[in-house]
Parts: C-alpha cells; sequence; structure tokens
C-alpha cells in the first residue's frame, strides 16, 4: 500500500506546478471536463499526436491517471519522474503481460487508467492509426468506463487552435472485441471532428 501512496502524493505535489506551466504556455481550450467521471474504474483514451498529449488530460480532473507509456522512457534519465508520477511502464516490442497486469490493478482498484489505443504517436497523414484491442479488452475485463477524448490543433506558445474534447462515458462489457473498437474508434474520431469542424468556422 506504500508503494501505491507514495507516486500518488508525487504526483498531486508536482501537478499543479506543471499544469500551471503548460496551461500558461500552450493556452489550450479543453471541453467536456464534467465528463470523467469523479470515481470508480475508468479508462481515458485518445488520439496521439504529440509527446503532451495525456497533459490536458490531467489537468481535466483531480483523479490520479496512471498513464501507460512506452519503456524508453524508464530507461532515461527521467525514468524516476516517470515511476513517481504512477506510470506504467509498457515493452512494445512484445506482448507486455506485466504491463497489462499492472494496468488491470489499476482498474480494479477503481482507479483510473491512461491510453493511446494507437499504440504510438501519429506521425502520419492518416487521421487516427489502427487501434489496438488493449483499451477494450481491459474495459471490458474490468467492467470499466471509457472516456474518449480528442486532441486537435497545434502546440505552439499561447497556441490559438490547441483543443482537448472530452466525451461522454461508455462501457464495452457486454460488446465483442471489434465492435468495441470500432465504438471506440468512431466516439475519439467523432470528437476530433468535431472539434475540427468548429475550428474552420471561425
Amino acid at each position: 500500500m506504500e508503494n501505491k501512496k507514495l507516486p500518488e502524493k508525487f504526483y498531486k505535489f508536482v501537478k499543479p506546478i506543471l499544469g500551471s506551466i503548460f496551461k500558461l504556455y500552450y493556452h489550450p481550450k479543453i471541453i467536456g471536463k464534467e465528463n470523467i467521471p469523479k470515481e470508480g474504474s475508468i479508462i481515458i483514451a485518445g488520439n496521439h499526436k504529440h509527446v503532451m498529449d495525456q497533459c490536458g488530460v490531467i489537468i481535466s480532473t483531480k483523479r490520479v491517471v496512471h498513464y501507460m507509456a512506452k519503456k524508453e522512457y524508464f530507461d532515461s534519465k527521467l525514468s524516476w519522474f516517470f515511476k513517481w508520477t504512477g506510470c506504467i511502464s509498457v515493452d512494445r516490442s512484445i506482448h507486455d503481460d506485466t504491463a497489462k497486469e499492472a494496468a488491470l490493478n489499476v482498474l480494479r482498484d477503481g482507479r483510473a487508467l491512461g491510453i493511446f489505443p494507437e499504440g504510438t504517436r501519429n506521425k502520419t497523414e492518416a487521421f487516427l492509426l489502427p487501434f489496438k484491442f488493449g483499451c477494450v479488452s481491459m474495459a471490458k475485463k474490468t467492467d470499466s468506463y471509457i472516456v474518449p477524448f480528442a486532441v486537435t490543433g497545434d502546440y505552439k506558445f499561447r497556441s490559438k487552435n490547441l483543443v482537448y474534447r472530452i466525451g461522454k462515458p461508455f462501457k464495452v462489457t457486454n460488446m465483442e472485441l471489434p465492435d468495441a473498437n470500432k465504438k471506440l474508434e468512431k466516439a475519439i474520431g467523432d470528437l476530433m471532428k468535431k472539434s475540427l469542424s468548429e475550428e474552420k468556422k471561425k
């Protein structure tokens, strides 16, 4: 229990500091933060375009969000930071059962998990990369809500179009995984399209 509480205390200590810097620098617009449940197991899932994508989610809720992050971050000089902010190391070169079990334990404890279903940053011209099944699989196994979100716009100083749009939570407990994955992909895609459409109207 102590190992769990210490990272959460550190997370809550650094979040206001780093969150304020993030907001002041990028000036993101966050829509729908009230859609994030205040309690119970949830997976917050969105598209992935930039290394900072998780920041808008983190500052949108008082809850500690345990993000799944690639193993390479834990091999760097900042490995201590990722460990102490409750991130879960994922070795993307293998089917990482250890990471999956750690994530499932977060959900079994009624906590919040953050994940990017695309599995990596989208550096292509594709609207979205093919979604991995990890998110919907874990949500189904733990009867957890999935909270979709979308990031659009540019990460620039005092950005004028950086938008985080958070959608309504839903469950996939009674769905087949392919159908659940399509539902999640559509939910995130629709949020992205809505933000892009509103931006064009300006």
